[in-house]
This record gives C-alpha cells, structure tokens and sequence, in this order.
C-alpha cells in the first residue's frame, strides 16, 4: 500500500513510509486482552535485545521521517523492533 502512495505522488515531493513498531509498553499492548504477563514475557524472549520497546525508541524514527533529512527515503515500510522476532 506504502509503495503504491509513494508511486502515486510521483513529482510531488511527498514521500510515503511507514514504521511498523514492534511490541511497545504502551496501554494498548499491556492492557489489551489476555494474560499482561505472559504476553510481555514472550515478547522479551523473542527480542534480541531482551525487553520490549518504549515510545522513546520508535518517535525518533518517525521524527526523522518527518525532516528534510528523509527525502530519498521513500516507499519503505521501516520495522523498528529491537530485531523482533515473531
């Protein structure tokens, strides 16, 4: 879908990404359905880097999108998940 947008504004210099965040601490992970524990935990243990994300660790990202910085970057679906491995 990303790819398609991006094609579609061709000559605009409107670009089209998306940041496809892996589990983060936030209300709608730990508070949504299920055991909150168990879920957190096989979260951790599927992370190379041992916990689950923060808020802190994907705004960056779409901070950077957002800048003059990111203008050849587009069409791109941007997983910032630590390496998670579902």
């Amino acid at each position: 879908m990303v790819r398609g947008l991006a094609r579609e504004m061709k000559g605009t210099r409107v670009t089209a990404n998306c940041v496809a965040p892996g589990p983060v601490a936030t209300e709608m992970f730990l508070l949504a359905g299920g055991d909150r524990e168990e879920r957190v935990r096989r979260a951790v243990e599927l992370s190379p880097m041992g916990r689950v994300g923060e808020v802190g660790d994907v705004a960056p990202v779409v901070g950077f999108l957002c800048t003059d910085a990111a203008e050849w970057v587009n069409g791109q679906v941007i997983k910032v998940n630590g390496g998670y491995v579902s």
